[in-house]
């Protein structure tokens, strides 16, 4: 019998990077999880981000997302970086941009590995770099009346 390392399960498949976008429309999990499914991967680790009813002590009433241009990209190198650094079998990232309210879904990422440890690390990175690095800006309305816009993400 192989060793389990030599499996080629065990390795991040050649193309995995399945699903990168952009979106003026809802965001679907179960796109995503679609997206990352592959039969040699023991655990899929997804991330949904929503919208919530406050920020800094303050209710938020609804927010917009934009980007710029080059966001979409911007996605996809954050991705090859995740698929460089682990074993990486799919990988999957939308955002949406436009008017959200409180509760819908903003983000939703999806990564696919042989093993969850992996997966759970690999969507994280994901998560965080995309939050970080991405040009997307959010546009926060409060109860109040009051607004900021918030850098990256």
């Amino acid at each position: 019998m192989a060793a389990v390392s030599d499996h080629p399960g065990e390795r991040g498949a050649a193309d995995p990077v399945k699903l990168i976008g952009v979106r003026e429309s809802a965001l679907s999990v179960d796109e995503v999880f679609a997206a990352v499914g592959d039969d040699a991967a023991g655990g899929i680790a997804l991330f949904v981000g929503t919208v919530r009813n406050h920020d800094g002590g303050a209710d938020v009433d609804a927010l917009g997302y934009s980007c710029h241009p080059s966001a979409e990209d911007e996605m996809r190198r954050i991705a090859e970086k995740v698929v460089a650094e682990y074993p990486v079998r799919a990988l999957a990232a939308v955002h949406r941009v436009g008017d959200l309210r409180v509760g819908d879904l903003a983000v939703v990422v999806g990564v696919a590995c042989p093993h969850r440890g992996d997966a759970f690390e690999a969507c994280r990175k994901l998560i965080d770099d995309l939050k970080h690095e991405v040009p997307i800006w959010k546009h926060q309305k409060f109860s109040d009346g009051t607004e900021e816009w918030v850098g990256a993400c």
